[in-house]
Parts: C-alpha cells; structure tokens; sequence
C-alpha cells in the first residue's frame, strides 16, 4: 500500500446537500422550506422551550428547593502530598502556590486535603484545611494560621 492508495470505506462519506441550486437538483425554488411562514424565513425558528404559544412545561412545572449560585464559592483543592515538594520550614500562601503552578485560574480559596504524607515543617497561611490533613501538618510539626 502507498499513500496515493488510500482511500475511506465505500459509502462513508457524502456529498452535503446543497439546496437553492436551480430546478434540476430537485431542492430549488422554496429550497425545500416550502412556502411562507416563520420557518421558511432568513433566521426563522422559534426559541427552546417555545411550544406554539400553549404554555411550556418550564413555567407548567413547580419550582423547589433553593438556589444559591449567587454565593456559591469555587475553592482550588490540593492535597498534603502536593505540598512535600517545599522545602522545610517553609511559608506557603495562595501566592506561592500559584507560583509553584499548583493553583491557577479564579478561585475563591484553597483547601488542603488530606491524601498522602507529610514529613516536613510548613507554615500554612489563609488556606482551609480538613481535618484529617490538620492532624498530619501538626504531627509533622507544621502549623496552620
């Protein structure tokens, strides 16, 4: 086989049609929207959800619960085992995380989880913690402000 041999599977790949092309193609004149109304217009359809005026299943339908994406925060999530890369002693911030390309992106906090091990001093500030990674930093001698 050579490059100019190859070829895709009979019938895997078809002409689009083109309507609009005269009588002979068979989708000339209306161009096979027939004739007049909304959907045979230029930009014609009706929006999602439009049901022809009767009144749609999203507004038919009994809202529940509470939304509350006004509020809802994004936290980046890193776990202890990210952190062993620092060196002993260390300050870790939000800005040295990002440094590091641990954090990147909008975020409104970092949490520290607690996947893996520690075995190094570190000194966290401004940055959640669970409970189980707390245990760990503070075993480790780090501390959390």
């Amino acid at each position: 086989m050579q490059l100019h041999d190859l070829a895709p599977a009979p019938g895997s790949r078809k002409n689009r049609k083109r309507i609009g092309r005269g009588p002979g193609s068979g989708m000339g004149k209306t161009s096979t929207k027939g004739h007049k109304g909304l959907k045979a217009r230029s930009g014609g359809s009706v929006r999602p959800g439009f049901e022809g005026g009767q009144m749609p299943i999203y507004r038919r339908l009994p809202k529940r619960g509470f939304k509350n994406y006004m509020f809802k925060t994004y936290n980046a999530v890193l776990n202890i085992k990210d952190l062993e890369r620092f060196e002993d002693g260390a300050e870790i911030t939000e800005a040295v995380l990002r440094e590091a390309g641990l954090v990147k992106g909008s975020v409104d906090g970092i949490k520290i989880l607690g996947d893996g091990e520690i075995s190094k001093k570190i000194v966290l500030r401004k940055i959640l913690v669970s409970q189980k990674a707390k245990e760990k930093i503070e075993t480790a001698g780090g501390t959390i402000e």
